[in-house]
C-alpha cells in the first residue's frame, strides 16, 4: 500500500516523528512475510527531517540507544574493515549472528553464538576465516573495486576507490556539485555480502555555510535498526561538516521498505505511549586531520535522559 511522509508539527519534539511512523506502520503496514520467517508490517516510502544546527542529533529518547556502539560501528566503517574481530574486541555484538549463522551452517557445528563470539576474540586465525562478512559497507565506502584492462583482453583489479575521501574534497573544492555521494549499493558483489546495504545511498549538499545529508535507506527495521541509522547519519553529517568547514545542516532520512517485525509488538505498544524528553547534543572534542582519523574518545553526548531500553529479538 501507499503511504505519505509523516510531517511532525513544527512544536512538536523532533523524535515525535519517529514515534508517529512507527504507530503508522504499525496500525496501517501491510502485514508480509520475509526472507527471515518472522514477518513484518511495512509501509511503502517514509521520510523525517532533523536540523543537525547547534550540535543536536536525532537520538531517540523513548527507549535508551547505545550510541557509543552505533558510532564504533561507523568508525569501524570508515576504516574499510569487512571483519567482525575489531568489533568484537571493543564489545560491539551488532554483527555477531551473521557470521555465526554461516559457521553453523557451513561447519555443522551447533557451537552457540556466546563460544563463537569468544573464539572470534580469542582466536586471529578462526576470526580470518569466519569472522568476515564480505564486501560490506566499509569496503564499498573506502575501497570500491575498479577492473583494468590488460593487454590480452583479460581485466585485473585496480586500485579502488575511496568514496568518503573523494566527497570530503569535492565538498571542500566543488561545494556547488550534485555528486556529493556514497554509495554502497555494489550490484557486482551484493551476493558476496553478509547482509546487502540496508543504509545504501549518502548525499551531500552544500546551502551557504550550511552542509546537508540525505541518507536513502532501501530497508528499514525502524524498532532496532533505525535509532541507530539515525545516530549514525547524523554522525557522519556533523564529521563532515567539521571537516570541510561547514555548519551542520539538515539530516532528512528516506526510506524505501520501512517495517516493524511482528515479534515488536511489545516494544511498539510501550514506546509509543512514552514521551520524548530534552534535546541531546553531541560535542565533538577535536578535530582530526582527516575524516578518519576520529576515535571514539573524540565524541560526548549532552543532555541524554532516556527512558530505560526495550528488549526485542532481531530477525537474522
Amino acid at each position: 500500500m501507499a503511504t505519505r511522509p509523516i510531517p511532525a508539527a513544527e512544536t512538536a519534539h523532533p523524535e515525535q516523528q519517529y514515534l508517529d511512523l512507527m504507530q503508522d506502520i504499525w496500525k496501517n503496514g501491510n502485514e508480509r512475510s520475509d526472507r527471515t520467517g518472522v514477518g513484518t508490517r511495512s509501509i511503502f516510502g517514509a521520510t523525517l527531517r532533523y536540523d543537525l544546527s547547534g550540535g543536536a542529533m536525532p537520538l531517540v529518547t523513548t527507549k535508551r540507544v547505545y550510541w557509543k556502539t552505533a558510532t564504533r560501528e561507523l568508525l569501524w566503517f570508515l576504516t574499510g574493515s569487512t571483519n567482525i574481530r575489531p568489533l568484537v574486541l571493543q564489545g560491539v555484538k551488532i554483527w555477531n549472528e551473521w557470521p555465526h549463522a554461516r559457521y553453523v551452517r557451513d561447519t555443522g557445528d551447533d557451537l552457540s553464538l556466546e563460544a563463537f563470539v569468544a573464539r572470534i576474540a580469542d582466536d586471529p586465525v578462526f576470526a580470518e576465516e569466519w569472522g568476515d562478512l564480505g564486501p560490506v559497507y566499509g569496503k564499498q565506502w573506502v575501497d570500491w573495486p575498479t577492473y583494468e584492462q590488460t593487454g590480452n583482453g583479460n581485466y585485473r583489479k585496480g586500485e579502488g576507490i575511496n568514496q568518503v575521501a573523494q566527497t570530503v574534497d569535492s565538498l571542500i573544492n566543488n561545494p556547488g556539485s550534485r555528486r556529493h555521494i556514497i554509495e554502497g549499493w555494489n550490484v557486482a558483489e551484493l551476493d558476496s555480502m553478509a547482509l546487502p546495504p540496508c543504509h545504501k545511498t549518502y548525499q551531500f549538499h552544500v546551502a551557504g555555510d550550511r552542509l546537508n545529508c540525505i541518507l536513502y535507506q532501501r530497508s528499514c527495521d525502524v524498532a532496532l535498526g533505525l535509532p541507530f541509522n539515525l545516530w549514525s547519519a547524523a554522525l557522519l553529517a556533523q564529521m563532515m561538516a567539521q571537516q570541510t568547514g561547514l555548519a551542520p545542516g539538515e539530516l532528512v532520512w528516506m526510506g524505501g521498505d520501512v517495517h516493524l517485525y511482528l515479534n515488536h509488538a511489545h516494544l511498539v505498544t510501550e514506546q509509543v505511549e512514552r514521551e520524548p524528553r530534552g534535546h541531546p547534543t553531541l560535542e565533538i572534542k577535536r578535530k582530526p586531520d582527516s575524516i578518519f582519523g576520529y576515535a571514539i574518545e573524540d565524541f560526548e553526548v549532552h543532555g541524554y535522559d532516556p527512558h530505560p531500553p526495550i528488549s526485542a529479538p532481531v530477525a537474522v
